[in-house]
């Protein structure tokens, strides 16, 4: 059956943000590929599939958060955390039972701050903010701020093992955007989300239990936060206390270039998908031409500046 015009209209007029970050994303690759002739490369495609993939992961939880008109700041945190202190239980007792201690801190914290933040009503800004804090503070305290070295091979094989010629940490990535894209369009947890995100108060007056539904996309992004820090510190090798920091800026970043609005209510996976990839490619492309690691946070921050005044623009 042939699509009318007007559906196609809509399509556009649905995803206008998308196209534009695409197009925004195709004129950096060509850029970067005139300025750095190892840019389009093999081997640095392959670098930049696994720069995503933490910071992909995590985004994924980011974008829920965000979708409720919230912010999670300590999403860095909670994957050191989480990572060092199942990475002890994994030397100690083994590898199963401290991925396991791994993903259940994760899922921990990420309930403590939507217990905070839904059923106490604290501001998410606040509550994570606070709980960076405290989850950096407990990275160093659990193992004297000393890195874990010789982690078990099998440990190891999680970042390294491949399908093919295909990384498994690209496969986790893909499968993880698909299974979110799912619940955000096709379950009533998604509309919930959006419903919250758009007016908390006409979702709670139609039945939403906006506490629950607000507290689990903390809950997802704690446990996404595990997911993420497993395969960094797999393939690395090693577990330092300085594990995700600067996640936050990241992730957040990714997640408005993608076009979802802090204000709540409005955003894709599709997005915060090439918003990950844009980032990635920016960080990259600045290290390839020489630029100051001093001068990236600028070139980020100012992305993100520059996004939202563009979304305060369009609405």
């Amino acid at each position: 059956m042939k699509k009318s015009p007007l559906f196609k209209m809509n399509i556009v007029a649905e995803y206008r943000v998308e196209f534009a970050m695409t197009l925004a994303l195709i004129i950096l690759c060509i850029v970067l590929s005139i300025l750095s002739s190892q840019f389009l490369t093999v081997g640095n495609f392959r670098n930049l599939l696994w720069q995503a993939t933490a910071i992909g992961i995590i985004s994924i939880g980011q974008t829920l958060v965000i979708l409720t008109s919230g912010i999670d700041l300590s999403v860095g945190g909670i994957a050191a955390f989480s990572v060092m202190f199942g990475g002890m239980i994994v030397m100690k007792i083994g590898v199963p039972l401290g991925a396991v201690a791994i993903l259940c801190i994760g899922i921990l914290v990420g309930a403590v701050n939507g217990y905070l933040i839904a059923y106490a009503r604290l501001a998410p800004f606040i509550v994570t903010l606070g709980m960076l804090s405290i989850t950096r503070s407990l990275t160093y305290v659990v193992n004297d701020g000393r890195s874990l070295v010789g982690l078990p091979a099998t440990y190891r094989m999680i970042g390294k093992a491949t399908l093919g010629s295909v990384p498994f940490y690209t496969i986790i990535l893909i499968s993880l955007f698909i299974l979110g894209h799912i619940l955000l369009t096709k379950t009533k947890v998604g509309r919930f989300l959006y419903a919250i995100g758009s007016n908390e108060e006409a979702a709670r007056l139609t039945g939403v239990n906006v506490r629950f539904y607000k507290a689990l996309a903390y809950i997802f992004t704690g446990c996404l936060c595990s997911i993420a820090v497993i395969i960094l510190t797999s393939r690395l090798g090693a577990i330092d206390p300085d594990t995700g920091t600067g996640m936050e800026l990241d992730t957040i970043a990714a997640v408005v270039i993608g076009g979802s609005s802090l204000s709540g209510g409005k955003g894709s996976l599709i997005g915060t998908f090439i918003g990950v990839f844009l980032i990635t490619i920016l960080h990259n492309g600045l290290n390839l031409i020489g630029v100051s690691p001093f001068w990236q946070g600028s070139a980020v921050g100012s992305v993100i500046i520059v996004s939202v005044l563009l979304d305060r623009l369009l609405s």
